[in-house]
């Protein structure tokens, strides 16, 4: 389970109203309070060093790389110094696979490697990565620090 200050808020951010709206429903049966948005991650609607935490999933694969380097300096813009971000992401399979797993590569992978490399370009610290160990999923938690 999350843990949120009694003074903070979580925010649900997606470029697709079809995936908002069932985020939302999710939260709903759930009585868990949300901010969803429709946004994009390369112009997110929060003020600079307004967010703690960053968490994400599965979508840095599905950006071209000069969107993926929009995405990093956006969390680190929102972020405030010490915020952390988590991501997980797809790699590449070791070998083919079918089945439900085998349709989410359909949309590409990217490496442990690159994110760290796009983190740190960015100005994040990166504090550990690795594999989930769940299929070919992996994550990297790095630290905004950057001053600008």
């Amino acid at each position: 389970k999350a843990c949120v200050r009694a003074d903070g808020t979580v925010h649900g951010i997606d470029a697709s109203k079809e995936m908002i709206e069932q985020a939302s429903r999710k939260a709903q049966r759930r009585r868990t309070p949300v901010d969803f948005r429709i946004a994009t991650v390369e112009a997110l609607p929060f003020p600079d060093r307004s967010v703690d935490v960053v968490f994400s999933t599965l979508m840095l694969h599905h950006l071209p790389r000069p969107l993926r380097r929009a995405c990093a300096g956006e969390i680190g813009r929102v972020l405030r110094p010490g915020g952390r971000v988590l991501m997980a992401d797809f790699q590449a399979p070791a070998r083919q696979r079918g089945g439900w797993l085998g349709r989410l590569h359909r949309h590409g992978s990217v490496t442990v490697e690159e994110v760290r490399e796009l983190l740190v370009s960015a100005g994040f610290r990166v504090l550990e990565s690795g594999p989930v160990g769940v299929g070919d999923l992996h994550f990297t938690l790095a630290t905004w620090e950057e001053n600008r």
